[in-house]
């Protein structure tokens, strides 16, 4: 037995050294991490317990003297505890083969991905691989064949969506087949200039197209967190990444059986921000920053964005209020007004699907002229993605809050959770304006009809809008009984406290069906 132990513990040093020194000291060169040492600090005090270590390629696959045996197949695997609750990670190793993906190490990952369903804990990924094995100089002809079996890995990871999160760090490149994971997974988060996503890497793309590009121009965490939306930020490092990623788990539960983890209250519910006395302009024209007022109502100013470079003229934030985890949609003025275009309803409904299906109350912030018109977001689909929005607002049942901070027209007061949504509870500030359009859309077709093409006389078309004014005043809303107060901007953060803690324990019935089909 004695010698069995020293062979294992002989073999297990060999699958520790990756793929040796010289590549090891080329990852660090690139300032990357490397797939173990990012388990480690992704782990409790780098405790986890390795699942497969022994995997390498087998048969057809270890070329044809039987000795293309590569660690742990290009892919380390492990569960442990991250802030006390059980994890399961998968890191790709790009000191082996590029961290591509055989056989084998697909095979342990199915593994990984089966405990983390089964066990109902999230599932993480490292992707720092250049996607599917092609290796001709030791591949079989034969094992080609063998990708007509392969795929199943997405088809398990829709399943698994929803049920727990799912992670997809980009910590180096992920191409072709690796770049649907971040695709399919809840939150993505990229190491600037280093971690890339695309179906075809730049090698690729020249043989096909002709189109000469670079990895990070192609697909680089600019392009992802700035352009496409597919990536949620991009960090500095391996380790500020790896702690993005403990943080974002932090506001969610280990699946969708649970509720988010609270915390003990240590900023009252009840503390009045003087500040937001001031935070609005004079002029309803002129822009603020929301993310003051996000700042001054949560839980010590602290809060988690996700896409903030991308589709800015919406906000999606995590945060707590009284300990409680909240995910918060608000309208941002300083960008484009607030206006809802295409990318903003996606990255708002995404954001909701995810809250929703993770039972994360959300906290709606309203300050939305509505959705932008015009033949270029007609052409883009403006209706197709407004109605995305619209259908992921009305299918969840989270507790929704809805505070109506200014604006409040048109479809963007429903998608942003108005009356006919179903908020547990929404107030608005004496600010608030709640209308099918602004008192200047109004004038401009009243005035059609009353001058023709002729511009109203100036006195004229001060009157009117003075009239209309005073028309969509929030106290006429309160005075139907269609908002529920109309309050203090100071007690913001204690409306939405008691709001949370009256929807705590909601129960909501929707039409029995096998699914909704989502405009998509």
């Amino acid at each position: 037995m004695r010698e069995l132990v020293k062979d294992l513990e002989a073999r297990r040093e060999q699958v520790r050294r990756m793929g040796g020194e010289e590549r090891v000291a080329k990852q660090h060169a690139r300032g990357k991490m490397t797939a173990r040492e990012r388990l480690a600090a992704f782990f409790d005090d780098g405790v986890h317990v390795e699942v497969g270590m022994h995997g390498t390629q087998m048969g057809l696959a270890a070329g044809p003297d039987g000795k293309d045996r590569p660690p742990a197949d290009a892919v380390v695997c492990a569960f442990g505890k991250v802030d006390g609750r059980m994890v399961c990670a998968a890191a790709y190793d790009f000191t082996v083969k590029g961290g591509s993906i055989g056989q084998t190490g697909e095979e342990k990952v199915t593994r990984l991905r089966q405990m983390a369903l089964r066990g109902r804990w999230p599932m993480v990924w490292f992707i720092d691989s250049g996607g599917a094995r092609i290796d001709p100089g030791s591949m079989h002809p034969d094992s080609i064949s063998l990708f007509a079996g392969s795929g199943h890995l997405f088809r398990e990871q829709v399943h698994m969506s929803g049920v727990v999160p799912q992670v997809a760090a980009m910590v180096g490149p992920g191409a072709a087949g690796t770049a649907y994971i971040p695709g399919l997974a809840d939150f993505v988060p990229m190491v600037k200039d280093v971690g890339s996503m695309a179906l075809g890497g730049p090698p690729l793309v020249r043989a096909m197209t002709g189109e000469d590009i670079s990895e990070q121009e192609l697909g680089g965490s600019k392009v992802h967190a700035t352009k496409s939306g597919v990536g949620d930020a991009e960090y500095a490092s391996d380790a500020e990444c790896i702690a993005a990623v403990k943080r974002y788990l932090s506001f969610f539960p280990s699946s969708c059986d649970e509720e988010p983890p609270r915390l003990p209250v240590t900023d009252p519910v009840e503390r009045r921000e003087e500040s937001l006395l001031d935070l609005l302009p004079e002029s309803p024209r002129r822009a603020y920053d929301m993310l003051k007022l996000i700042d001054a109502i949560v839980d010590h100013g602290e809060r988690f964005d996700l896409k903030p470079r991308w589709a800015r003229s919406i906000i999606t934030c995590l945060a707590r209020i009284g300990g409680q985890p909240v995910g918060i949609v608000a309208n941002q003025p300083t960008q484009m007004g607030g206006i809802l275009d295409v990318d903003a309803s996606d990255k708002a409904a995404r954001f909701m699907q995810i809250c929703d299906a993770f039972n994360v109350p959300l906290v709606f912030l309203q300050d939305v002229p509505g959705f932008m018109i015009g033949s270029k977001v007609e052409h883009e689909g403006i209706i197709r993605h407004g109605a995305k929005m619209l259908h992921v607002m009305a299918a969840a049942t989270v507790p929704k809050i809805t505070v109506v901070v200014r604006k409040a027209y048109g479809a963007g007061y429903y998608v942003m959770c108005g009356r006919a949504y179903e908020p547990d509870l929404i107030v608005g500030w004496p600010t608030a304006e709640i209308s099918v359009m602004g008192p200047e859309g109004m004038l401009g077709i009243a005035a059609k009809k009353m001058f023709g093409d002729a511009p109203p006389p100036p006195e004229v078309k001060q009157g009117m809008i003075e009239a209309l004014q005073k028309n969509i005043d929030v106290m006429k809303v309160a005075g139907w009984g269609l908002i529920d107060d109309v309050i203090d901007p100071r007690d913001t953060r204690r409306a939405i406290a008691w709001g949370l803690e009256l929807a705590r324990k909601k129960r909501v019935e929707r039409p029995e069906k096998k699914r909704g089909i989502i405009p998509v």
